[in-house]
């Protein structure tokens, strides 16, 4: 009969002992966050690892295989692959880096403003976000990419951050218009705080977290679209390096059985979206499991 019964609001002992024995790493992507911090730190402290000029043509060279004066080996330009990996990841980093900034400017601003509006004024916006949505963003990417003519990191970043920020935009407008009656909200309205006053100070404060991960994996689609871009020739060109003008080789590499030309670059690539992909699950899990709490 006892075994049917339980007190309610006290933690058994053995319950605490499990709690207190919880490392602090247990349920964090510690792995993932190691290895992108290395590779972040590597891109971004290139000019100290490298072991040649990535951009020099040594034409006495060119693909090479894997030795000891060529890490890497070399690519059908006779360029040296792990110098260029370390540089052309820097750069695919600050296209994820800069895209992403700009598409959650946007997309903060953008939900915030139709949460704050009237209902008919929400639901135009709402419609046009939409219909964005509704058009793949690889269509959207090269439509602008083509206006703009000649590719560079600028053009690639700007492109990416104004078609990637309607997911961002939606979560916002939702938490606004759930954020806006609150007290302090209404209090520093009746002062003379501004729009951008009371979104600074008040509203991305609380809503912040709900994004969060939305921001990370915006990085990791960011750099997949820069890399798609190029495969297709569409993107940087061949002598600006990045990991996806690196891949628009693998033609060459193909046809001439040069593997590492395309196996190294793509692994570090596909290392640095799996990182940053697990990153963005835990802080969605995390969310999650607060909003749950509440």
């Amino acid at each position: 009969m006892k075994e049917q019964f339980a007190i309610v609001g006290i933690i058994p002992a053995s319950e605490k002992e499990r709690v207190q024995k919880r490392k602090w790493y247990q349920g964090k992507p510690v792995f993932p966050m190691v290895f992108l911090a290395l590779i972040i730190a590597g891109c971004f402290a290139c000019d100290l690892i490298m072991t040649k000029d990535p951009a020099y043509l040594d034409l006495k060279n060119f693909n090479v295989a894997p030795n000891r004066e060529f890490l890497f080996g070399t690519d059908s330009m006779g360029r040296d692959i792990f110098s260029m990996i370390w540089y052309g990841g820097r750069t695919s980093l600050v296209i994820g880096i800069v895209a992403t900034a700009l598409s959650a400017a946007v997309g903060i601003i953008f939900g915030a403003l139709s949460g704050s509006m009237p209902e008919w004024a929400d639901g135009v916006l709402m419609r046009f976000t939409e219909i964005l949505l509704s058009v793949p963003g690889l269509l959207l990417v090269v439509f602008l990419q083509a206006i703009l003519g000649k590719a560079n990191v600028l053009s690639i970043s700007f492109v990416i951050g104004i078609t990637s920020w309607m997911s961002i935009a939606k979560v916002v407008r939702t938490e606004v218009r759930e954020l806006r009656t609150r007290e302090y909200v209404i209090v520093s309205k009746c002062m003379g705080g501004g729009f951008f006053h009371i979104l600074w100070k008040h509203l991305t404060p609380n809503f912040i977290s709900a994004i969060m991960f939305m921001v990370i994996l915006n990085i990791r689609n960011a750099i997949v679209a820069e890399s798609a871009l190029s495969f297709m020739g569409l993107g940087l060109p061949v002598e600006e390096i990045s990991w996806g003008s690196m891949l628009s080789l693998s033609e060459n590499a193909l046809l001439t059985n040069a593997w590492w030309i395309i196996l190294i670059p793509g692994m570090f690539l596909l290392i640095t979206l799996v990182c940053v992909t697990d990153l963005g699950n835990y802080l969605r899990r995390r969310f999650n499991r607060k909003e749950s709490n509440l």
